[in-house]
């Protein structure tokens, strides 16, 4: 669907939405016929669960409204003081049942019952079947949302990407001291996660009935590794700025290659195993003859644990998706 310049998808919605209702309500012959399409305009949110929401409180306001508006003004008759007298009731109350979100329906409601000067039963009849027509167009146009899947699913590639480059430069590092690298794809990968949580965020709250969004544990995983990653980066700078030649070196460098190649995989057996290697040549490794060499392998035991806990993170979220 080719959409004009500055119109999306919710501006369609609403503007089908709004249309309908007042054509509906004029059917009817139904005064104020017009404020069936401003119902449908200010119900209208991003995803279903926002909208739902955002008709409740209208709803329960217009109602409240309706009744004591009524009252009000049959009691105590229809002028501009009494309208101010209850606007300044009425406000607290809607505050204190936190459903001011429907204040400016309700008082338009007011208002008609005001402009009519009778609140009789077929003037409130009037004003319900408006409410019920906008509400119901509201929650007819809104039922029709966009599927993000595709969206979130090439961000997921993006972010593995971007994992992949970050994981295979600490092995370089590693091998190779004087490697630059500027570590934007540590940034790079943050922006990504995100702008793929927002949308993703937004597709659970299209699901009502979803209590699970697989999408969004993974991306919650890939936040957590991320920042393990960020703390690795540092060990890996310090460790790499050393001139010692030490066996474990090499070995985390071949470890964070294969981890880098497997990104996408929810696999972690041969990174697991490797990392069980390492721990025995530490074991078997003479105790460090200097205070750099202590200090370098203090360094690669942490990364070593940190390696651990980036790969229990991944293993745990793949086998959840499993269930």
């Amino acid at each position: 669907m080719v959409y004009m310049v500055g119109m999306g998808y919710r501006t369609i919605k609403t503007a089908i939405g709004a249309g309908l209702a007042i054509w509906i309500a004029s059917l009817l012959d139904l005064e104020f016929a017009s404020f069936a399409a401003i119902i449908v305009i200010m119900c209208i949110e991003k995803t279903k669960k926002k909208t739902l929401h955002s008709i409740q409180k209208k709803f329960f306001a217009s109602l409240f409204s309706l009744i004591l508006g009524s009252i009000f003004f049959e009691l105590l008759g229809y002028n501009p003081i009494v309208l101010t007298l209850f606007i300044l009731l009425f406000v607290p109350i809607l505050v204190k049942a936190r459903i001011q979100e429907g204040l400016v329906t309700s008082i338009v409601i007011v208002l008609h019952i005001y402009t009519v000067e009778e609140a009789n039963l077929e003037n409130l009849l009037n004003e319900l079947y408006i409410i019920f027509i906008g509400i119901g167009i509201s929650l007819l146009v809104n039922s029709i949302m966009p599927s993000h899947k595709e969206k979130i699913e090439k961000y997921k590639t993006q972010i593995e990407h971007k994992f992949s480059v970050i994981l295979y430069e600490f092995s370089a590092f590693l091998k190779d001291s004087n490697r630059k690298w500027d570590r934007k794809e540590l940034m790079e990968a943050e922006d990504l996660l995100n702008q793929a949580k927002s949308i993703t965020i937004q597709e659970v709250e299209n699901h009502l009935l979803r209590k699970e969004n697989k999408d969004y544990y993974y991306l919650e995983m890939r936040e957590d590794q991320l920042e393990i990653l960020k703390k690795m980066a540092t060990i890996v700078g310090i460790i790499s700025s050393s001139e010692l030649v030490i066996k474990q070196k090499g070995m985390l460098a071949n470890i964070f290659l294969n981890i880098s190649q497997h990104v996408d995989s929810g696999d972690t057996t041969i990174a697991l195993k490797k990392l069980e290697e390492y721990e025995e040549s530490i074991r078997e490794t003479e105790l460090p003859k200097s205070r750099e060499e202590f200090e370098v392998r203090a360094n690669l035991f942490y990364l070593n644990f940190e390696i651990r806990n980036y790969l229990i993170i991944k293993k745990n979220i793949f086998n959840r998706s499993k269930l």
